[in-house]
């Protein structure tokens, strides 16, 4: 009696996601037979050992981190499916329960559910932070060659050197040295503009996606403590009968004000603010004039928009095994296994959980 398990009848858009539109899905979203226990701890331990030993030198450590990066979306991706089998669980038990416990364990159920469905919620936009990411290492292994063709050339000149000092070839050697230098010092001057621009915008994404979720969280967690003053705890002696439970209205109006809450959210109603002290915003002001006295006042700034396309478009956002990859190793893929058959659309954007399954208690409506 009295179940509305189900937060939304119908997935509309949140004012966040009308705000920030969501990303595509995590490209780790997959069926694996290697997902869970002990050989997903193996799997994750080979692919974060076998990233880094392969490929250039220069890429190598960045290669390690994003292959690290993986694992961590995909405990987080089976955390959120498991704590929704939780909340079905929930409320499963208690419907043998008496009414009072039996309507709040299935109203908390809704909650940890929909807890379950922001944390999947995340690993898609975590996934985004990683791409950017990837596209830094990218950049580092491109810049190798030049690195490396200038250093051959030096030891040959100094082998030369060495055995035939009046060797003509060393001229010649000498000039291609001046042209390596030059085509390096561009490619160093990229890797390095790109690199500042990509980390700033890759860990953008990733703490603007985690205070998101942190305080969805919050008010989750909040609705729960509400529901749980439904439950009447006081001591009842053997043989004596409870009140009939008459809190079916105000389980359902809380759940419906928190269904509001998650909906209306938008960054700047955020409860939580980071506040530098006088000290830390001082400093932290002074470097940034500094950054643009040294970009405007001395004119060393330079117009950097050919490199690479802007981070602020989101419409720009593709699936990120739709990225040419230029990595020597081809780390990505192992990819295979986790883009086969990725779901096109968020668990958001229906009443059923991951791989289809019903969500809570099935009961035909009734009327109070």
């Amino acid at each position: 009696m009295h179940r509305t398990y189900s937060m939304r009848a119908t997935r509309a858009p949140t004012a966040s996601q009308i705000q920030n539109p969501p990303p595509p899905p995590s490209t780790t979203k997959s069926h694996r037979f290697f997902g869970r226990g002990g050989f997903g701890c193996l799997g994750h331990a080979l692919r974060r050992n076998a990233a880094g030993a392969f490929g250039p030198d220069l890429a190598k450590k960045l290669a390690q981190l994003v292959k690290m990066e993986k694992n961590v979306m995909r405990s987080m991706e089976l955390v959120a499916k498991e704590r929704m089998e939780v909340a079905q669980q929930l409320s499963l038990w208690g419907e043998a329960c008496d009414e009072d416990v039996s309507d709040v364990t299935d109203k908390l159920g809704v909650l940890l559910y929909e807890v379950g469905e922001l944390e999947d919620q995340y690993v898609d936009r975590y996934d985004q932070y990683r791409v950017t990411i990837k596209s830094i290492r990218n950049i580092e292994a491109s810049v190798q060659p030049s690195r490396d063709r200038k250093q051959k050339i030096t030891d040959q000149i100094a082998q030369l050197k060495y055995k035939e000092p009046n060797s003509p070839r060393i001229v010649v050697l000498e000039q291609e040295l001046v042209r390596a230098e030059a085509e390096s010092l561009v490619a160093e001057a990229q890797l390095s503009n790109i690199t500042r621009e990509k980390i700033k915008a890759a860990y953008a994404y990733q703490f603007d996606a985690l205070r998101e979720h942190c305080e969805k969280v919050a008010i989750i967690a909040g609705y729960g403590k509400h529901l749980l003053e439904l439950i009447d705890d006081t001591p009842v002696t053997p043989g004596e009968t409870r009140p009939a439970y008459d809190g079916y209205e105000a389980s359902k109006a809380i759940i419906q004000d928190c269904e509001d809450s998650l909906t209306n959210w938008v960054t700047q109603n955020a409860a939580v603010s980071s506040k530098l002290s006088t000290r830390a915003r001082t400093l932290s002001q002074r470097r940034r004039n500094n950054i643009k006295a040294r970009s405007e006042g001395q004119g060393f700034g330079h117009d950097l928009s050919a490199q690479d396309a802007p981070l602020s478009d989101r419409d720009a956002w593709v699936v990120a095994n739709q990225h040419k990859e230029e990595y020597g190793d081809d780390e990505d893929e192992d990819d295979e296994d986790d883009d086969v058959d990725a779901p096109s659309h968020s668990v958001l954007d229906s009443e059923t959980g991951l791989n289809g399954e019903t969500r809570g208690r099935n009961h035909d409506p009734v009327v109070a």
